[in-house]
């Protein structure tokens, strides 16, 4: 079947003069997580994982992706004919190196430029120019080759109350406002969600997991458009926005309003989040570009004091649920038959059984055995598997609530373990203390404390191959930037942000033996001021997560004694806090969890 739509894209690009058609896993707004409607890459090439960028040419398919896939989309494009591109491995080129070798001299490079940003489009320019090549970047050839693609999500946008944002759209308009000023620019144009969701305070659910709605926005000196499609807003919505001096126009108009733009005016924009099709519209209009990041990206990056005190509440109700599951599963397994899931849709039942639980902040990660290795599988019908008594289960979850977004990972020996895996857990663990026992001074960005969270495993020559840690949403998505724990330092926008007082950001080291199992413990931290001393401000954590980590997998003898006293520290918090909130079968299983660990003499 994957052979069969590749041959009939093929086709399609035969009759449209192109040579090459690159298709990126992305919407209209550079999404982490798409809608249905813009699934066109896993439709074409069989990979369903979130990352990931299609190239056909008249001869061949190459998918690239990177190392938090390369098992799984090994296994999904097995037979397809596609080849896989490892990113980041040695002798892989990149998708631009591919594209400039095998695109023809005079050929045509297409793509649909609503889902490329104006960046990647710019460098795609710069790749096809040594052979004279074009782009044909207005057409989307999915509409074609895909007859029963779904409908664009129209889900109905919703307000988060001030007593939750900490401060008005109003307020935060004023300050974008601001920023704009000082950056010379006329107008802003938005394209990222979350930025505009929270900009305005406000939700909604046409993306599985994140929170936003389908829109853009532009901002001048005096006026506000809302790029909306227009069933998703009520009239009394649209009522209140309009007091707050924001105009609704069609979700489509976007390119429209940028073709009018004049050429005095100066447009700040991301190029990273804006597409090529707007960028084309506003250099077409000869306006002059001030390519930054959106002021809007660091303002919601460091949470206000009324979010945090929000967020540490959304993190108690959190580990309320998971300390249940914890319990559940440790009474179950072996006893009765659970699949991985069945663990996932009870860890889902029991955060919605808080009423302020809104859904989950993504994909639950529920693998056991050699499923883990695959550091971001989720369990399908076809590959469900029953955990037994005997190894390592991960779970890798998070909720959505009114106070807040949470993700926590916690892997746990459902049976007897071997020396190896005890070692693999407890150089895991002593990273993820290690990072969460920071101090440092202000300035530092996540690239400086990478290695506090690699250093154990880099010491006996492992690694995993994932960023550490990334920002976390308020009420949004679960990846946000511009804060990033992460030692191959991105060049794109944000990659790399100096950490900040109210930033909340993961802290997950993991480990996985391909194979034989996958071990990740990631708690959330909150970046706070530390004491000032004559050698500047210094900076700490806290985390906020509240559930006990498995000491039964822990080698003590290969733990620091200052590691140990911070994990007994932590579980004595846990239980304090948790204990008194769970049912007593539950708060007994916490108590025996969160014992002290003793070092042996």
């Amino acid at each position: 079947m994957i052979k069969e739509r590749i041959q009939a894209l093929r086709s399609l690009m035969l009759k449209r003069g192109i040579d090459c058609y690159l298709v990126p896993t992305a919407d209209y707004h550079q999404s982490e997580y798409v809608g249905e409607y813009f699934k066109l890459r896993a439709f074409l090439s069989g990979f369903t994982g979130s990352a990931g960028t299609l190239v056909v040419t008249r001869k061949e398919a190459a998918l690239w992706t990177d190392g938090r896939y390369f098992v799984q989309a090994a296994k999904e494009l097995e037979g397809s004919g596609i080849l896989l591109m490892k990113m980041g491995e040695e002798g892989v080129p990149t998708t631009e190196e591919y594209i400039e070798k095998n695109i023809p001299t005079d050929g045509c490079l297409g793509f649909d430029g609503r889902t490329v940003s104006a960046a990647l489009g710019k460098t795609l320019e710069q790749c096809i120019k040594s052979k004279h090549g074009v782009i044909a970047w207005e057409e989307d050839l999915g509409d074609t080759v895909w007859p029963d693609r779904p409908k664009m999500s129209c889900e109905p946008v919703y307000r988060l109350e001030e007593s939750y944002a900490g401060k008005s759209r109003k307020e935060k308009i004023k300050e974008l406002r601001k920023e704009m000023e000082q950056r010379g620019a006329a107008v802003h144009i938005l394209a990222s969600l979350d930025d505009i969701a929270w900009l305005l305070n406000l939700r909604g659910n046409d993306i599985a997991y994140n929170p936003v709605f389908l829109s853009y926005a532009a901002v001048t000196k005096d006026k506000f458009v809302l790029f909306v499609q227009r069933e998703a807003v009520e009239e009394g919505l649209r009522r209140e926005l309009e007091e707050d001096g924001i105009t609704c126009q069609s979700y489509f108009s976007v390119c429209q309003y940028a073709d009018r733009l004049t050429a005095q005016e100066a447009v700040l924009l991301d190029e990273e989040t804006v597409n090529y099709a707007i960028y084309q519209a506003v250099t077409g209009r000869f306006c002059r570009i001030i390519d930054d990041r959106n002021p809007t990206a660091l303002k919601k990056a460091v949470k206000n004091e009324t979010e945090i005190k929000n967020i540490k509440t959304a993190h108690i109700k959190d580990a309320v649920a998971v300390c249940r599951f914890l319990y559940w599963l440790s009474v179950r397994v072996g006893k009765e038959r659970i699949t991985e899931l069945d663990a996932a849709a009870y860890i889902e039942k029991l955060r919605r059984e808080d009423p302020d639980c809104l859904g989950l902040s993504f994909s639950t990660i529920a693998a056991y055995g050699a499923n883990a290795a695959m550091c971001h599988y989720s369990p399908t019908e076809e590959s469900d598997t029953e955990i037994r008594p005997e190894g390592f289960f991960l779970l890798d979850s998070g909720g959505q609530y009114w106070q807040g977004t949470t993700d926590i990972t916690r892997t746990v020996a459902v049976g007897p373990l071997t020396r190896e895996q005890k070692e693999h857990f407890t150089l895991v663990l002593k990273g993820n203390i290690r990072l969460a026992k920071a101090r440092f001074r202000y300035g530092c960005c996540g690239a400086n404390l990478d290695y506090l969270a690699r250093g154990p495993l880099w010491e006996y020559g492992l690694d995993y191959n994932h960023g550490t840690g990334h920002g976390v949403g308020y009420l949004l998505n679960v990846h946000e930037g511009p804060n990033s724990i992460r030692w191959k330092v991105s060049s794109a926008s944000g990659g790399n942000a100096v950490l900040e007082e109210g930033m909340l950001t993961s802290d997950e080291p993991g480990f996985y033996a391909e194979g034989k199992y996958g071990i990740r413990t990631e708690n959330l931290l909150l970046c706070r001021k530390a004491e000032k001393t004559g050698y500047g401000q210094f900076m700490e954590f806290e985390p906020v997560t509240l559930v006990p980590i498995d000491t039964t997998a822990v080698l003590p003898e290969m733990m620091r004694g200052k590691e140990i006293q911070w994990l007994n520290e932590y579980h004595e918090r846990v239980y304090r806090t948790i204990g008194p909130l769970l049912p007593e079968k539950e708060r007994e299983w916490l108590r025996r969890a969160t014992l002290p660990l003793k070092k042996e003499l």
